[in-house]
C-alpha cells in the first residue's frame, strides 16, 4: 500500500460529495489511536470524522471500512443512540489510498492516557463512571437482534472457537519474537472452550478511550467509538476483552497505558464482573477463559501493530515498545490461568 496520502484528490471528492466550493474543506489527521487512521474534516458549518485503514498488513474485518459503516447504519436502525451517525462511504481506493468513510463528529471528553485538562475527575466520579460504563456494555448486549437486522452482521454459531483460532493464527502470522507465554496461553484456550455460547451484539473493543463522555456530566456516556470489530457473537468474549483492558493499580505499568481504570474509585475487575452479572441473566462461568482470551487478543493486536512498525509502515514512536506489551499481556494471561484468579 502506498504510504503517501493524496489530500488533493480527497478534498476534490469531499467537495463534490458535500457540495462545498473549492478550498472550503480542511482535513487534518488526529493522533492518539493505535489502529485505523482518523482525520478531522472541517467545513464552513460542521465538523466530521473520516476513518481509513492503517498502512501495512490488514487485520481481518478490523479495517473493513464498508463493514464499519454498515455497523453504524444498522445500529441507527436498531434505535441505538450512542453511536456516531454514518454520513458517507467511499470504496474507491484511488481517492485516499484505501476505502474510507465519514461519520458525525461527537463532542465530549475522552479519557486516554490522562484526565483531560480542566476536567475534575476524582474517586467519586470514577466510581460512577465505572458503573455507567458497565451499563453501557450491557445495553449493547441487550439490543434486539432479529427485527433490527443486527443478526446479519455476524456468524454466531461457533463464534468462540472461531475467535480463539483466528486470533491465534493472526498472532502467529505477525510474530516477531519467541514468547512462550503466548504459545502456552493459545494452547490452553484451544482446549478449554466453554460448552455454552450465549448470543448478543458485541463491540469487541469496549474501554474508556473508546467512550465519549458527556460535557455536562462526564460520568455519563454520550457516545461509543471504534466499531470496527463489532459483530454478533458471545457477549462474554466481549466482557473478557473489556476486562483485559481494565487495568488495576497493581498491574504492570505496560498494561496501564490503555485505560485509566487503575485510578482510585474505579471498579476492580472483580467488582466489574459482579456488577455485570447482577444486571445480566447470563451465567457467571468460565471467566478465567474469557479474561485470558481478552489478554491474548490484546497481545495479538499489539503484535500486529508492532510488526507494521518494524516493517516501516508506521512511524509512531509508541509502537516501538508494543512488543513489551505483547509479552506483558501473555504473562498476565498465563498467570491468571495458573492462579485461577482475574
Amino acid at each position: 500500500m502506498n504510504r503517501e496520502l493524496n489530500f488533493d484528490s480527497l478534498l476534490f471528492y469531499l467537495e463534490e460529495a458535500f457540495g462545498y466550493p473549492s478550498g472550503k474543506i480542511k482535513v487534518s489527521q488526529l493522533l492518539g489511536g493505535y489502529s485505523n487512521l482518523s482525520f478531522l474534516v472541517e467545513t464552513p458549518d460542521q465538523r466530521m470524522i473520516l476513518r481509513r485503514p492503517p498502512f501495512g498488513e490488514k487485520i481481518a474485518k478490523a479495517h473493513d471500512m464498508s463493514r464499519e459503516f454498515q455497523v453504524l447504519s444498522s445500529l441507527k436502525k436498531a434505535g441505538y443512540t450512542k453511536s456516531p451517525s454514518p454520513l458517507l462511504l467511499c470504496e474507491e481506493e484511488d481517492v485516499f489510498g484505501a476505502p474510507f468513510f465519514v461519520m458525525e463528529y461527537v463532542e465530549g471528553y475522552i479519557l486516554r492516557t490522562k484526565i483531560p485538562d480542566g476536567l475534575h475527575f476524582g474517586a467519586k466520579e470514577f466510581s460512577q463512571l465505572s458503573k455507567n460504563a458497565v451499563e453501557g456494555l450491557l445495553e449493547l448486549h441487550h439490543l434486539e437482534l432479529h427485527h433490527s437486522g443486527l443478526i446479519d452482521l455476524g456468524k454466531p454459531e461457533g463464534y468462540t472457537q472461531r475467535q480463539v483460532l483466528g486470533w491465534t493464527d493472526r498472532y502467529q502470522r505477525a510474530k516477531t519474537h519467541e514468547l512462550p507465554e503466548l504459545e502456552e496461553t493459545a494452547s490452553w484456550l484451544s482446549s478449554h472452550f466453554p460448552k455454552e455460547e450465549p448470543l448478543a451484539f458485541i463491540h469487541n473493543d469496549y474501554k474508556y478511550d473508546n467512550l465519549v463522555l458527556a460535557l455536562k456530566d462526564p460520568t455519563c456516556l454520550h457516545s461509543v467509538l471504534d466499531w470496527e470489530m463489532a459483530t454478533v457473537g458471545n457477549p462474554l468474549m466481549d466482557l473478557g476483552t473489556t476486562l483485559a483492558y481494565w487495568a488495576e493499580a497493581e498491574d504492570p505499568t505496560l498494561l496501564k497505558q490503555f485505560n485509566l481504570s487503575f485510578l482510585p474509585g474505579n471498579f476492580s475487575r472483580a467488582q466489574l464482573i459482579d456488577y455485570y452479572f447482577s444486571k445480566s441473566k447470563l451465567k457467571q462461568e468460565n471467566m478465567i477463559f474469557y479474561y485470558a482470551f481478552g489478554l491474548f487478543k490484546v497481545a495479538a493486536i499489539a503484535q500486529q501493530i508492532y510488526k507494521r512498525f518494524s516493517q516501516g509502515f508506521a512511524s509512531d514512536h509508541r509502537f516501538a515498545k508494543l512488543i513489551l506489551v505483547v509479552e506483558a499481556a501473555g504473562k498476565k494471561a498465563l498467570q491468571s490461568i495458573h492462579s485461577e484468579k482475574i
